[in-house]
């Protein structure tokens, strides 16, 4: 039993997630409704429906729909199409996966067809197009993004799945389906057809055999794991490292992914840690780098040696705190003028290089504070610096 297609959506209803896309004002929706949606890509991680969304606009526009993925692509495929819908009434929707593979040559060849608007043009990636296709295409097209499925649709979905089958699923092992599946819905019904395969009755211990850990990156929105990753950061926050480490431990066996964990580390070395140790920072980026490239289970060390010495460090929000003040002030019209010495002309800019590395000049053209750095760590350091240089 194909659990996939047994779920494909048939019209906007059906679709799981996406609201902003699919519910009944929304702009994409009213476009497919009255046939006006022109050549559009959707972006998005995988599992998330483009391909079923692409099919839905086909059917509601009522269009032929052919499906491509551009490693595959030939040219010659698509001259063919274009031939027989020449001097068609019904135009056809062509839809082309993993778009941002298109070479130059076949992005040149869709360029006439979405320039006389003979055919529908929909692509789909997991990356943003934007950055692959050219220009000409960009000009000619719309973007939009799909988003992870959340852990209460994907509940919704495996509902829907449960009552079309005659699966028996334990508790604690829908918990574990919906939350190692990282916001793919087509990952956690592949995981239950296969688990379906090994025993109709599923549980934990069933799912954990076909896979271990939790997939990409993500995070469930199940309360017990958004508390799990808030203990953390508190606990790191807290530099308690013993607590630290227990939540890592839990977040870890509980399915939550590490590229999700280590988003979190790299946010609070900034936070919360900041320039007390600006090192921390470069520590945390590469921790997710590592992860992303490693995975479980040897990530969970550098997960661990990342949060130990988060811990160990000394702490600083300055930088957060500094940010927030200036961003509220531009948003309640604090707006000055760049004084003129600072603008391209240059007029009357005193190059500091020139004066030993700090001349005194015009930056503001009125005061303003909102960096408070902290005497501690490498912050009291940076501010001796600059108490000597300005003296």
């Amino acid at each position: 039993m194909d659990f996939t297609q047994l779920l494909r959506p048939s019209n906007f209803d059906d679709i799981v997630g996406q609201e902003h896309l699919t519910k009944k004002d929304a702009p994409l929706r009213i476009l497919c409704e009255k046939e006006a949606l022109g050549h559009s890509f959707f972006y998005g991680p995988a599992g998330v429906g483009k391909t079923s969304l692409a099919r839905v606009i086909a059917k509601t526009m009522q269009r032929p729909f052919y499906e491509m993925n551009a490693t595959s692509l030939k040219v010659e495929q698509l001259r063919k199409i274009f031939e027989q819908y020449k001097n068609a009434l019904q135009k056809p929707l062509i839809f082309i996966d993993e778009v941002h593979r298109l070479s130059k040559n076949q992005q040149e060849i869709l360029l006439p067809v979405m320039e006389n608007n003979s055919v529908l043009i929909i692509g789909a990636s997991t990356e943003n197009p934007f950055y692959s296709l050219t220009s000409a295409i960009r000009s000619r097209s719309m973007l939009f993004e799909l988003k992870s499925i959340s852990h209460a649709d994907l509940e919704k979905l495996l509902h829907v799945t449960l009552a079309k089958t005659d699966i028996s699923l334990e508790e604690n092992a829908k918990e574990y389906l919906i939350a190692s599946s990282g916001g793919d819905a087509r990952a956690m019904l592949k995981l239950l057809e296969f688990a379906y395969h090994v025993n109709e009755t599923i549980t934990l211990a069933v799912l954990h055999s076909i896979r271990p850990n939790a997939l990409q990156a993500g995070s469930s929105e199940a309360g017990v794991h958004y508390d799990l990753a808030s203990a953390l950061i508190k606990s790191i926050r807290g530099s308690d490292a013993d607590a630290a480490i227990y939540y890592l431990a839990r977040l870890i066996e509980g399915g939550e992914s590490a590229d999700f964990i280590a988003r979190r580390l790299v946010i609070l070395a900034s936070e919360d840690v900041g320039n007390a140790n600006p090192q921390a920072l470069t520590l945390a980026t590469s921790c997710l780098t590592s992860v992303s490239k490693i995975g479980y289970p040897e990530a969970r060390i550098i997960l661990a040696q990342v949060v130990i010495y988060l811990c160990a460090s000394p702490k600083s929000n300055s930088a957060y705190l500094a940010i927030n003040k200036a961003l509220e002030n531009v948003k309640n019209g604090n707006i000055v003028e760049i004084p003129k010495n600072i603008t391209q002309n240059n007029e009357g800019y005193l190059y500091p290089h020139d004066f030993g590395g700090y001349v005194a000049q015009e930056y503001l053209s009125k005061p303003m504070n909102f960096v408070q750095l902290k005497e501690i760590g490498y912050e009291k350091k940076m501010i001796e610096w600059q108490k000597f240089i300005k003296q």
